[in-house]
């Protein structure tokens, strides 16, 4: 199939060019090929080529892509590669729309470096988002995807990117977080807090250097006085993974009501969660957010943090499960009272003790139903396993504490 082309010369002297789709067809009877025109495109001054285009893209539509830049392109003209795009724009676009570009470069202004910094912190954040990796994240992004300005990148660049977000982390995340809520009309009048812990597949921890009370490392030439502990980053503590044979860090977080991050922290593997939350308050104090109420779990409501969450006008809601028999715990459950149903598996009773904080009593009737189940589960495996001598006193005693 191939386009004809024949002319005529009209009376004025004038050479018309006519196109037409046409393709050769074998006539046996005659013994020769023939001719046949499929289409006529009517004269080439007069060719109404977005049609034209129209057609080719629609064609091309059946073939894949190497085929049809093949067909469409000149002879010399090959696919070498193509890469998935529409992820890493959509993100990319958002960077932009969130100023986080011109927040970073705020930051870095006056420091001599690659101006690519940018480039490569948003193609480390493009990667955590879309295909989260570590070890291949710089064959990810010079391999898999485009991005805007940054043809290729190395382990080295990776690198100096992060030392250079390392030294900026105090004010980034302020300027990050009032980008996003004023796009996002964020409400912060309530905040919830917590920790976790991840570990490290390495058997050696880091070695011991001088930090503060909030766990940054001071200067190596600062005096010894000013050091509250002495500690590695990555070193053993209790592990919430139940792997307690490695090393590893703790990692704070505080949410909004819907669950948008306000700022991460990050701590040495021993650090305990108690005072945490103190630190976390008076860090964000510093950004002069409206009156927050926080919200976190047990670990956190020991009483010297109750009053630190209480300062300023500032409240607190902490859980705490009432079989800790806690003083307040022991004298809320004998008090009587309704229990108000807010939806079909919670029921809520407020109950005065007589102090200055509001007790609120959770019961899960679904929850309840579970734990009624497997409690008699366990104690009637306890009382058919069969024992003798001083084992028995310790069934005996384990099946007690299950009915309580």
């Amino acid at each position: 199939m191939y386009v004809k082309t024949t002319s005529r010369r009209n009376k004025n002297g004038q050479t018309v060019r006519y196109l037409q789709l046409a393709h050769s067809e074998w006539d046996p009877a005659a013994g020769r090929s023939r001719t046949k025109v499929l289409h006529s495109f009517g004269r080439e001054d007069e060719l109404d080529r977005e049609a034209v285009r129209r057609l080719v893209a629609a064609l091309s539509r059946l073939l894949d892509p190497a085929a049809a830049l093949s067909a469409t392109g000149s002879g010399d003209l090959s696919l070498i590669s193509s890469r998935p795009w529409g992820g890493v724009h959509a993100l990319d676009g958002l960077w932009h729309r969130l100023g986080l570009d011109g927040v970073v470069h705020r930051q870095l202004a006056g420091r001599r470096l690659d101006p690519r910094v940018e480039r490569v912190l948003f193609a480390l954040v493009a990667n955590r988002a879309l295909a989260a990796s570590s070890n291949a994240a710089t064959e990810w992004i010079a391999d898999d995807v485009h991005i805007e300005a940054l043809d290729s990148i190395s382990d080295e660049a990776c690198y100096r990117a992060m030392d250079y977000l390392l030294a900026i982390e105090p004010a980034l995340p302020r300027e990050a977080y009032f980008q996003v809520t004023d796009l996002l009309n964020l409400e912060v009048d309530l905040l919830f807090f917590d920790t976790t812990s991840t570990y490290f597949e390495t058997e050696d921890a880091d070695e011991s250097v001088a930090r503060d009370e909030h766990g940054e490392r001071l200067a190596d030439d600062a005096p010894d006085e000013d050091a509250a502990r002495h500690d590695g980053f990555r070193t053993h503590g209790k592990s919430k993974d139940s792997r307690d044979d490695l090393p590893q860090v703790v990692i704070g977080m505080a949410v909004t009501r819907d669950g948008i991050p306000v700022r991460v922290w990050s701590w040495p593997g021993n650090t305990g969660d108690q005072a945490l939350i103190r630190q976390v308050r008076d860090d964000l104090r510093e950004w002069t957010l409206s009156k927050v109420v926080w919200v976190a779990e047990r670990g956190f409501t020991s009483a010297a943090n109750r009053r630190a969450l209480m300062r300023g006008g500032g409240g607190y809601i902490i859980g705490e499960k009432l079989r800790t028999g806690s003083p307040e715990v022991r004298a809320a459950l004998p008090r009587q009272g309704r229990c108000a149903t807010v939806r079909d598996n919670l029921q809520v009773k407020e109950v005065n003790i007589g102090t200055d904080d509001r007790l609120v009593i959770c019961f899960n009737p679904d929850q309840a139903a579970r734990d009624a189940a497997i409690r008699e589960r366990m104690v009637a495996q306890c009382r058919r396993t069969p024992v003798s001598g001083p084992g028995k006193i310790s069934v005996k005693l384990r099946c007690a504490s299950m009915r309580r």
